[in-house]
């Protein structure tokens, strides 16, 4: 079957970008994977979550000929994605369980032409394992009109990356059945094999907060910490500046991510308890009051100043004022962790980023690992990916951003000008730490020197 007709090499993508994105330039090497894609090749994107992946696949979609098939793992990136394109006068919809069923019959129609007028269209995995929709997309590669696929978040695939379904790992079917259809990867997080931009974020503060179970204070910490931005940012109101951007000195757009959906709801409902605006967001919530909690956050209404989510939550989303990122507990992984902490501060202003740890927690983590998973050289990975984390959590003496791009395979590290606990006060962190954890003798020293095998076992 012969190639779809690619785009003149002479498209003016910088004309479609402002005309079409209200952008006015491209950022450091999206021209270039752009035009990678229009030329028909295979594209691998990893870059930090402030980089504006999403542009690479959506510009060639509207230049180019034809379809652009795009994976994603959660609706609320879709909703979001979708949004914005129509907002722009991009035919793009998104098939999924929460899509109403004249809308899926819509869409379905469309494919069944063979000559689809969508631009993009978004699925999830599950979807792209089904029989029937395999067959729409054969139809449409028979009539030349599948220009791309694009994955996002493609570390799902990978093995240690594998929090997400089972049906990433059966993607492999679009380039058995679609040879010559060039096919995108895009990722904030690698292995050092494949990193190709560096991991770090100078304009994001990183610190650890230790707790345990008996002296449980994250609300009250938390509380405290957020009331402070509020005085601050009062005493700043007066400040042209605030006044010009738009924002209340009693609002900061954040995220705080929890482990469980039972946690987005209390913690949500204690924050407003106490007089902040927090919303919960997690899978089991009406599809209504997604897409509305969602809309209103975006839009920095009152009310709706932070999401409670479960991981994975932001991926995608277009919202660069997230000035906090907090962690309830530790993440499943250390990738986790990296590109959850990565959507505070996309619009480079300083962003605060700090994990509640605990090595009950991290016993509580490994549990999860280790009941959830029955790949077992998975499992390995991810429990060495969690162990990875808890000593960056544990680590008293190194810089926080050298010790990010240290772990993603990057040596030669800037200093952060002060922009982790560390480099901020060693000292502070020190007695910290030894107050918050030194009392429990959970972990022997010898594994939280490194060795793998004694720290995992219960």
């Amino acid at each position: 079957m012969p190639a779809l007709q690619r785009t003149n090499s002479c498209t003016d993508i910088g004309f479609t970008l402002r005309r079409q994105f209200q952008k006015d330039a491209f950022r450091p090497h999206q021209r270039e994977i752009i035009e990678a894609a229009l030329s028909g090749h295979d594209v691998y994107v990893q870059a930090a979550t402030s980089f504006g992946k999403s542009l690479c696949f959506q510009l060639p979609a509207v230049v180019d000929q034809g379809i652009t098939i795009v994976v994603s793992p959660l609706l609320s990136l879709m909703i979001n994605q979708v949004a914005a394109l129509r907002a722009s006068g991009v035919d793009a919809s998104s098939l999924n369980g929460d899509t109403p069923r004249d809308e899926k019959f819509r869409i379905h129609r469309d494919l069944e032409t063979g000559h689809p007028r969508t631009r993009l269209l978004y699925v999830t995995p599950e979807l792209c394992s089904r029989p029937e929709f395999r067959e729409r997309l054969k139809l449409v590669y028979t009539q030349k009109e599948l220009a791309r696929i694009a994955i996002d978040e493609a570390h799902c695939i990978s093995e240690w990356g594998h929090d997400f379904r089972k049906d990433f790992k059966r993607l492999s079917w679009f380039r058995e059945t679609f040879p010559d259809v060039p096919i995108m990867c895009l990722t904030a997080t690698a292995n050092p094999q494949t990193f190709l931009m560096s991991p770090q974020r100078g304009n994001l503060h990183l610190e650890i907060r230790y707790t345990r179970d008996e002296e449980d204070n994250r609300l009250s910490d938390f509380l405290r910490w957020i009331r402070g931005v509020y005085e601050r940012r009062r005493a700043e109101a007066r400040r042209a500046e605030l006044a010009q951007v738009g924002e209340r000195a009693d609002s900061v757009p954040g995220i705080i991510y929890t482990i469980s959906r039972d946690e987005c709801e209390s913690l949500s409902a204690a924050l407003r308890h106490e007089g902040v605006g927090a919303r919960p967001f997690h899978a089991k919530l009406p599809k209504e009051v997604k897409e509305q909690t969602l809309a209103r956050w975006i839009r920095n209404e009152p009310g709706y100043d932070i999401i409670v989510a479960t991981t994975a939550f932001g991926m995608g989303i277009d919202k660069n004022n997230v000035r906090f990122v907090v962690h309830w507990r530790i993440p499943k992984s250390f990738e986790g962790y990296y590109q959850e902490a990565g959507r505070a501060g996309r619009d480079g202003n300083a962003s605060y980023c700090f994990l509640y740890y605990s090595r009950e927690d991290l016993e509580r983590v490994t549990r999860m690992i280790r009941g959830d998973s029955k790949d077992g050289s998975n499992q390995e990975a991810r429990l060495r990916s969690l162990h990875s984390l808890a000593l960056y959590c544990e680590d008293t003496d190194t810089c926080r951003h050298a010790a990010i791009c240290k772990y993603f395979g990057e040596s030669a590290v800037p200093d952060c000008d002060f922009a982790c606990d560390w480099h901020k006060d060693p000292d502070d962190l020190e007695k910290r730490f030894v107050r918050g954890l030194a009392t429990e003798e959970w972990v022997s020293t010898q594994a939280m020197q490194g060795t793998y095998d004694g720290y995992y076992d219960e």
